[in-house]
């Protein structure tokens, strides 16, 4: 950085301004810098007065050129092919916005302020450069990861050998459908998104058409990244390959339609759930990646341990009763149902399941997916199963009075019921399933037990630190976990957390795969008398604390404390 004495001292006055720094700390630091001619924000820098974040802000301030954080910018691969990757690496910066109208091309710099190297990429990308500040660490890491992770350059690649402009979708025939579906550019762009959706271990892709462009976006462990900037002119050739791959109607752009495709990469084989949809600019595609290998997770793999392992496996290997997993949409109730016939499943017992749809497939089990157009709901479908001499039955989710109250009868004619409802504890499981008019004395003496989950990120074990949580941290944790809390996770009579600083494993974000948090709540003698007299949520919670349950935030707060994962993680999930 070009920093000269005064141009330094105006920084400070910055800071003093912003209240980041008090006046007394700052003439300390004039004193030291008198002393020692080093610069006086680095002097702040390194007596942890201010982050390198502050000082970069207010130089970026000083000078008039805009800060940009790296993590908050996506760059197209037409954006990338601006600046050569050898260029970006030898001047620390990276490209991540263009104007086409006004050939502008904005590059995050670590010195801005070095005309020379601006003029420079002026000559190679043949733009006007609009330069930004940013943080040195985040620009090598985002070169990195971007020029590197092959989604930008394969599709690059593609891209230069795309046709100019698509012709109008209402106007394509039938063999220019074809031609199209077929082009090798398209077919290699649907492909490289795929790929790098299994190597990044996502869950879901978002194709989205957006105003004058298109944008593709990953779930990673349960968070959306945008990893994709696409231009507007492949959006409608990307629609029709997927649509042509999932055996749906081309031609059908009003209505929102559904298929499903498998797609190989190396030894690992998905199954994708397409779901189309039709929004004011196009098209929108979603793809659900289901793994076809690896497995279900154990029990001990999703993170269920001690008391609630306990508790649910003394439920689940009863002959007869009903076990609810609640939770909101894409908590994991499904996965944790899996892991538990995974476990029963034996040639001595027939289990049958009723899905909504069937995302795994299972050896051993009969799986039926309910189809409502044809009259097979989970209330109609569960009336045929009992038919089926079943001995556990899987229901996918209890939606209405119907289902409940069949699951109950089924229950007390001596099967195994498990079954989804979306509550957000385990307590409140009983009195939403009174509300859908199942008779008290019938669901006392029918459940079994109740487990409330949630899904929170593991830190990444590569680059995970232990750093010293403020005192309102502390002192919450102690509340919330109480006698549960580990002395030995104290030094010095502090205590220690965990996170991820951010690395090329985990994609600088801190993060990599992820854990469940449960509570399990066995229904006792009391509790079944609770549920006789109508008792309230947060009576049932009480009781069922009392007798030693662990609620789910409990649960989260010691994995933190554990260094499985961070307290924002838990509270994000589980915040009441």
């Amino acid at each position: 950085m070009n920093d000269d004495n005064e141009n330094n001292a105006r920084v400070e006055d910055l800071l003093l301004a912003d209240k980041i720094i008090t006046s007394e700390q700052l003439s300390a630091a004039k004193l030291e810098h008198i002393n020692t001619g080093q610069a006086t924000g680095e002097i702040l820098l390194n007596r942890g007065l201010i982050t390198k974040l502050q000082l970069l802000q207010a130089r970026a301030k000083l000078a008039g050129i805009p800060f940009v954080e790296v993590s908050t910018t996506v760059t197209s691969p037409e954006v990338l092919v601006k600046i050569p990757e050898q260029v970006a690496q030898k001047y620390k910066l990276l490209p991540f916005a263009f104007d086409k109208g006004k050939n502008v091309l904005s590059v995050v710099m670590a010195d801005p302020l070095d005309l020379q190297v601006v003029e420079f990429i002026e000559k190679k990308s043949q733009c006007k450069i609009l330069p930004y500040y940013g943080v040195p660490e985040d620009i090598t890491a985002a070169i990195a990861e971007r020029y590197g992770q092959g989604l930008t350059s394969e599709v690059s690649a593609a891209l230069k050998e795309a046709p100019e402009e698509t012709e109008n979708p209402q106007e394509l025939t039938e063999e220019k459908v074809d031609a199209v579906i077929r082009e090798a550019p398209v077919a290699k762009i649907v492909n490289t998104i795929l790929e790098f959706a299994i190597k990044s271990r996502a869950s879901d892709i978002h194709i989205e058409p957006m105003e004058d462009k298109t944008r593709v976006r990953y779930r990673i462990d349960g968070i959306l990244n945008e990893k994709l900037i696409l231009p507007k002119k492949v959006h409608d050739s990307l629609v029709s390959r997927v649509k042509i791959l999932s055996e749906l109607k081309i031609d059908e752009k009003r209505l929102p339609q559904d298929g499903r495709f498998n797609f190989k990469a190396g030894n690992e084989e998905v199954d994708l759930r397409v779901s189309t949809l039709p929004t004011v600019h196009g098209e929108k595609i979603v793809m659900r990646l289901l793994k076809k290998s690896g497995g279900v997770p154990t029990l001990q793999e999703l993170g269920l341990r001690g008391t609630a392992l306990k508790n649910l496996e003394i439920a689940m290997l009863r002959p007869h009763g009903i076990i609810i997993v609640c939770g909101p949409t894409g908590s994991g109730k499904t996965t944790t149902l899996y892991s538990v016939l995974t476990r029963i499943n034996s040639s001595k017992i027939n289990i049958v399941t009723l899905e909504d749809p069937v995302e795994y497939q299972m050896t051993g089990v009969n799986q039926v997916q309910i189809n409502p157009m044809a009259g097979l709901t989970f209330a109609s479908g569960l009336r045929s199963f009992l038919r089926q001499d079943p001995n556990v039955v899987l229901v996918g989710e209890i939606r209405d009075d119907e289902t409940a109250d069949l699951a109950i009868q089924a229950a007390l004619t001596g099967h195994l019921v498990f079954s989804t409802l979306h509550t957000n504890n385990a307590a409140g499981t009983l009195p939403r399933l009174l509300d859908m008019k199942a008779e008290p004395f019938l669901l006392a003496s029918s459940m079994n037990a109740v487990v409330g989950q949630r899904i929170c990120r593991k830190v990444c074990p590569v680059c995970r630190e232990t750093y010293e949580p403020p005192e309102t941290i502390v002192a919450d944790v102690k509340n919330v976990l109480g006698k549960l809390l580990d002395e030995s996770k104290f030094k010095d009579g502090k205590l220690l957390l965990y996170r991820g600083k951010g690395c090329d494993q985990c994609g600088n974000i801190g993060y990599v795969g992820r854990v469940g948090i449960f509570e399990v709540l066995p229904i006792s003698e009391k509790l079944g008398k609770m549920i006789l007299e109508r008792a309230s949520a947060d009576e049932i919670e009480k009781q069922a604390v009392s007798e030693g349950m662990i609620s789910m935030k409990q649960d989260g707060y010691m994995k933190a404390v554990e260094g499985i994962t961070t307290l924002e993680e838990v509270l994000r999930v589980a915040q009441d």
